[in-house]
């Protein structure tokens, strides 16, 4: 964790400060190496990247873009070379913490995700953006050799994102075009998927970790599932705002104040007294369908309307579709892949500010921007109060890659969730 100017590197599992570093200015962006044996800490303001190596303390580095600034800055998947996007997006520097040599990246197109490496760490993609049109790079990461380049045709390229396998790579069009093109490893067009023109296209993507299904996710507030041999739609997902199959198991979160025993009241109450009469407990109940779902109609004459599936989520076994549907801010819709049917409703009391599914097993965490995690598996549901004292509003949260805990963040503090693993 960062506090204004100072790196904090804590234990996972006792939270004892292990290293504390101090930057030259207000970090304003950190990330770990995929190794863990490095951290880079990123100053945009003064264009500035500094790296700490955990195994020697007293080594550091210093990356300083000068007068060409800094906008964005990231580490490639071999944990040795960084990646440092200049403003104005003029180009995109590699610097090698091995052979303190730079590589240099031109036309890097300004973009949601313009820069996107296989899982396997030997390709990168490059959005481009030369003479008026798209184009985009595959480089080779071991010598940042380009491999391929090739134009898109998309009007303006928004982003782009590799399959799990590393074997296609999916570019889609603006929010104001419907299209999303596939392209193999040796810049082929394999397939274009466009389900619909002249209205407001695509908001969200996700691969399945099998690589088999690409999720799409749109703003006319369905979800559509591409198979990986033809590329074409196998289903399309609906997000009605009332629930009416009674196949579907609607959870519904309700609060209720925890009874107080009058023989226990005291004046002036104790606080632990006080904090148990002002505070409210959450828990579930199974609701009789049909549902009728809280739904937002969305500001017409506004830029960015909320509306459309804007998160997208696969489970790690595939077998799981986490979505939101931002005209229904307070569900998360979970789906069935193997039977391609909707499993399960979480309703919540408040708007769903993030969720995330645990990387080892089929287990959804939820926050909804107040002191309660929620967490959601096929055996059934749970709220869980943070305890701590004061207001603690929980905007994100991202969990360990065991599994067995995940970090709870509100504007000003974090707070780590331990959970016991079952033997299976």
């Amino acid at each position: 964790s960062c506090v204004q100017y100072r790196l904090v590197v804590r234990d996972a599992n006792t939270l004892q400060i292990l290293q504390l570093y101090t930057c030259l200015d207000q970090i304003q962006y950190i990330e770990w190496s995929s190794d863990s044996l490095f951290i880079l800490c990123a100053m945009y303001k003064r264009g500035i990247v500094q790296v700490w190596s955990l195994e020697q303390p007293e080594w550091h580095c210093k990356i300083d873009e000068g007068s060409a600034g800094l906008v964005a800055s990231c580490w490639s998947p071999d944990g040795r070379h960084i990646l440092n996007t200049t403003e104005f997006h003029l180009r995109v520097t590699v610097w090698s913490l091995c052979t303190k040599s730079v590589s240099y990246i031109k036309y890097p197109k300004a973009c949601q995700q313009g820069i996107a490496f296989t899982r396997d760490g030997r390709y990168m993609a490059v959005a481009e953006r030369r003479d008026c049109k798209d184009f985009i790079s595959i480089f080779v990461c071991s010598d940042w050799q380009l491999l391929r380049h090739f134009d898109t045709e998309t009007q303006d390229l928004f982003g782009i994102e590799w399959a799990p396998n590393g074997c296609v790579l999916a570019a889609w069009d603006t929010c104001l075009e419907y299209k999303i093109l596939l392209y193999s490893l040796d810049g082929r067009l394999l397939s274009t998927y466009r389900a619909y023109e002249w209205s407001l296209g695509i908001k969200s993507i996700a691969w399945s970790p099998s690589s088999q299904f690409l999720a799409i996710g749109s703003y006319d507030e369905k979800v559509r599932i591409l198979n990986h041999v033809t590329w074409k739609k196998i289903t399309e997902f609906e997000h009605p705002a009332t629930i009416a199959n009674k196949r579907t198991i609607v959870y519904k979160e309700v609060e209720k104040s925890p009874s107080v025993e009058t023989e226990r009241l005291s004046f002036p109450p104790t606080r632990a007294l006080a904090s148990s009469l002002f505070s409210t407990q959450s828990k579930y109940d199974i609701s009789q369908v049909p549902v009728s779902l809280q739904y937002v109609k969305p500001v017409a004459d506004r830029a960015n309307p909320k509306m459309g599936i804007g998160m997208l989520a696969f489970s790690p076994d595939n077998c799981f579709l986490a979505t939101k549907n931002d005209n229904i801010p307070n569900a998360v819709w979970i789906w069935d892949i193997q039977k391609l049917k909707l499993f399960v409703v979480l309703e919540q009391l408040c708007a769903i500010q993030s969720f995330q599914w645990d990387p080892r097993q089929p287990r959804l965490a939820v926050c909804t921007g107040n002191s309660r995690v929620y967490l959601w598996s096929p055996a059934g549901c749970v709220a869980v109060q943070v305890p701590v004292e004061g207001d603690f509003q929980i905007v994100s949260l991202s969990w360990r890659s065991s599994g067995d805990s995940m970090v709870l963040l509100s504007k000003d503090n974090f707070c780590v969730c331990y959970l016991e693993r079952e033997e299976v």
